[in-house]
């Protein structure tokens, strides 16, 4: 994907934001040299931006490395996470680390050139697929150190009560470079319990925690308030992530602002995954099926720093995706029914500054002596970029243009 330049590029005709014209960006070892109206020798190599929108890459705050692009061994015949969950648990027993590496490697690709720089992806450990995984995915995320910032998520799918033998392997997956630690509640007969035990793991370690939670549409036995309870009791304020959470969906209002008050206070965040979570959720005997999906920028506005992003590809639990986290927001744009300009800059928060907040992992600052990772939008407004899903031009990390695609004028001819 490496585009040929010595490091020492100008990439002029740019747009640096609405009502802007257009400015130049120069890099240099690595860096933003200047923004702006840029003069240099002769001897510098200058690109044409075509007008593209100069922003930072996007993060996905929760994606399934280990387990995409699985959907031709897991024929699907129902469409519902039992059978996801079932389809996917037979397959990973075959998982190998150089298997793992090559599909994750795929989606990698298909995510750089959506413009994504920053990714957490979680990878299953457990009596089936070992630390195979893990394995994999490590040597992934060196390999692709240079295109995109991968954090790792060891993660318990299957339950922890009823397989205590998972609970060794989070441990050793910490060891062997894990960054964080994930739960999944709903899969465990003792739901309180295995929260703990997650808590517990990352106490050990001094680490995050990512939980799967309330993933489906049944209002009752909510397990977020006993999260956020745990959240408060050590003291891991700011430190906790919940994913999906569709239940929302279901709550009614005082109940929905209840809890996201509470979320908010204790600094547990949430991550929507509007593709999974509109596809799985939902009687399909129901010609009236609600929306699966959590109203993220209603539960934004009050309080809990919330992200979108990708979940799973071509897989059981989402057989379609590309990885492109523009596509993702445009998705949850039209099943959260939201039109204006002001609700598009913030679903674009969403896959921005929010999910790098929930990460940990931020974007250098788009000024002079910054590392310069940046990617050019099609677009001339975030606002639009969203609407249009834009195409991604240009990407720069570490200083080197990584893709160079700029849309030029069609020619018309008769």
């Amino acid at each position: 994907m490496q585009h040929n330049d010595d490091g020492n590029f100008i990439i002029d005709n740019i747009r640096l934001a609405a009502g802007h014209g257009p400015k130049s960006i120069h890099v240099s070892n690595g860096r933003i040299a200047a923004i702006g109206t840029v003069t240099a020798t002769d001897t510098v190599k200058r690109l044409d931006g075509a007008g593209a929108l100069l922003m930072s890459g996007f993060t996905d705050a929760h994606v399934h490395l280990d387990k995409a692009m699985i959907l031709g061994r897991c024929p699907l015949c129902e469409g519902t996470l039992a059978e996801a969950v079932r389809l996917t648990a037979d397959a990973k027993r075959g998982f190998t680390a150089e298997d793992v590496e090559t599909r994750g490697r795929k989606v990698l690709e298909m995510a750089v050139r959506a413009g994504t720089q920053r990714m957490r992806s979680f990878v299953e450990v457990d009596p089936r697929a070992g630390l195979r995984s893990l394995e994999g995915l490590l040597r992934l995320r060196q390999e692709w150190a240079a295109l995109i910032d991968l954090q790792l998520c060891a993660f318990a799918q299957e339950g922890l009560t009823n397989e205590p033998e998972t609970l060794t392997l989070l441990d050793e997956a910490l060891r062997m470079g894990a960054d964080l630690v994930g739960g999944c509640p709903y899969t465990d007969p003792d739901p309180a319990a295995h929260v703990g035990l997650i808590f517990d793991m990352a106490g050990k370690h001094d680490v995050d925690v990512d939980f799967h939670a309330d993933f489906n549409l049944d209002p009752e036995n909510s397990i977020l308030p006993e999260i956020i309870r745990q959240t408060v009791e050590r003291g891991w304020q700011g430190r906790v992530t919940v994913g999906h959470a569709t239940k929302f969906a279901a709550f009614d209002p005082e109940r929905r602002t209840t809890i996201a008050k509470a979320m908010a206070d204790a600094g547990v965040a949430l991550v929507v995954l509007p593709a999974t979570d509109a596809f799985l959720n939902g009687s399909r005997d129901n010609p009236l099926r609600p929306r699966g999906i959590a109203p993220a920028k209603e539960i934004r506005d009050l309080g809990v720093t919330v992200a979108l992003a990708t979940n799973n590809i071509q897989n059981p639990f989402t057989p379609f995706g590309d990885a492109s986290l523009l596509r993702m927001a445009g998705l949850y744009a039209n099943l959260d029914q939201l039109a204006t300009d002001a609700d598009m800059r913030t679903i674009h928060t969403m896959i921005t500054s929010d999910a790098e907040k929930i990460t940990g992992m931020t974007a250098p600052a788009l000024s002079v002596g910054e590392i310069a990772n940046f990617i050019l939008l099609a677009a001339e407004t975030a606002e639009e970029a969203v609407r249009s899903n834009a195409a991604v031009v240009g990407v720069v990390k570490s200083g080197v243009v990584r893709l160079w695609a700029p849309v030029q004028p069609l020619r018309m001819t008769n």
